[in-house]
């Protein structure tokens, strides 16, 4: 029987952490499909918290690498920890959240190893003993089902695509490995990020507010109105504590030298560039809705649009619910409403 081992790397409280959590579910359906035992490797700066939730989510062991070098990341220090673990649990198939961390250091770690790696996994099978994954290929367009006969098999599943799983602690036993560092020539010393209000991208926002290249378009009274549209959007953004994606259309305008919005960049981008965001509820605003604008939409529960043009995509069965309306008068009633809850 094939080793399955779930690898996480801890945040900085020391615990799995949601993305670390739904990787854990979705080893936990591999072990169940093919009776196997689920075995932990954690890595981090203490163990103590994420070894509990470990013993109160049914592992069976847990290997560990600590200490302070491993508080944040760092490819040599991650890689190594990882390859240590492997070699140690023995283990033919790893189960890792794909956060930007583990994707930096794991397909180094599985080159090591002599494995094969498969990042942005969103699904994963097995029947008769053989393990089957599910990712998505051409920006999201093309959907694969793969098998792989190498092991280890290093296997990243994308954040979203898994329900959380939690657990009461429970004690467990830590099974320590020594990992000798070598001399490392970077130091963390620190974070810099933007205040709450100036971040507009939030993965774990239950709304993701879509704006298109109509908020920056002349309106009914002849005028463009960007320096408007841009309090309107960052005043739902603070209120409603929501994500923000934008068209591709909109964030290309600053090359044409229209008025763009001051804080989108391409990193709002949604669709085109492969991002498909997993919100439970969506909101499109100014934006016609066609592909392939909507094909990052398509892990989104619930959407909405509002729009002028009653004929636009999103009324073409892209949206469950469709306001024909302006959205400046939409938005700026919505603010206010917010801001009454407040």
């Amino acid at each position: 029987m094939e080793t399955i081992l779930v690898l996480a790397f801890l945040e900085t409280d020391g615990s799995l952490g949601k993305a670390g959590r739904e990787a854990v579910t979705a080893g936990r359906s591999l072990c169940d499909a093919l009776g196997a035992s689920l075995v932990f490797g954690l890595i981090g700066e203490s163990l103590t918290t994420a070894a509990q939730q470990a013993g109160g989510l049914g592992a069976n062991r847990v290997f560990g690498v600590a200490g302070p070098e491993f508080a944040t990341a760092r490819y040599v220090t991650d890689a190594l920890a990882a390859e240590a673990i492997c070699r140690t649990a023995q283990a033919a198939i790893v189960v890792a959240a794909g956060t930007s961390r583990a994707a930096r250091a794991l397909p180094g770690a599985a080159h090591r190893l002599g494995g094969r790696v498969d990042t942005h996994v969103t699904g994963l099978a097995a029947e008769s003993g053989t393990i089957s994954v599910t990712r998505w290929y051409y920006r999201q367009r093309m959907e694969a089902v793969l098998q792989r006969a190498r092991r280890p098999w290093v296997i990243l599943v994308d954040p979203g695509c898994f329900a959380a799983c939690d657990a009461a602690a429970a004690p467990v036993s830590i099974e320590a490995i020594p990992v000798q560092v070598p001399a490392l020539r970077t130091t963390v010393t620190g974070f810099q990020s933007p205040a709450a209000d100036a971040q507009t991208i939030r993965p774990d926002a239950e709304l993701l507010f879509v704006a298109g290249a109509g908020w920056t378009k002349v309106q009914s009274d002849g005028k463009a109105h960007a320096p408007e549209a841009a309090d309107l959007i960052l005043g739902f953004l603070r209120g409603a504590k929501a994500s923000l994606g934008g068209s591709k259309s909109l964030v290309d305008l600053s090359g044409e030298g229209q008025a763009v919005l001051p804080f989108m960049t391409h990193l709002n981008q949604i669709g085109q560039t492969g991002a498909t965001p997993r919100h439970p509820k969506g909101l499109a605003t100014c934006c016609h809705g066609e592909e392939p604008h909507t094909v990052g939409w398509r892990f989104i529960n619930e959407r909405r649009a509002v729009n002028l043009d009653p004929n636009c995509g999103w009324a073409r069965g892209k949206a469950d619910v469709l306001y024909v309306a302006d959205a400046f008068a939409v938005m700026a009633k919505v603010n206010a409403l917010l801001s009454n809850d407040q």
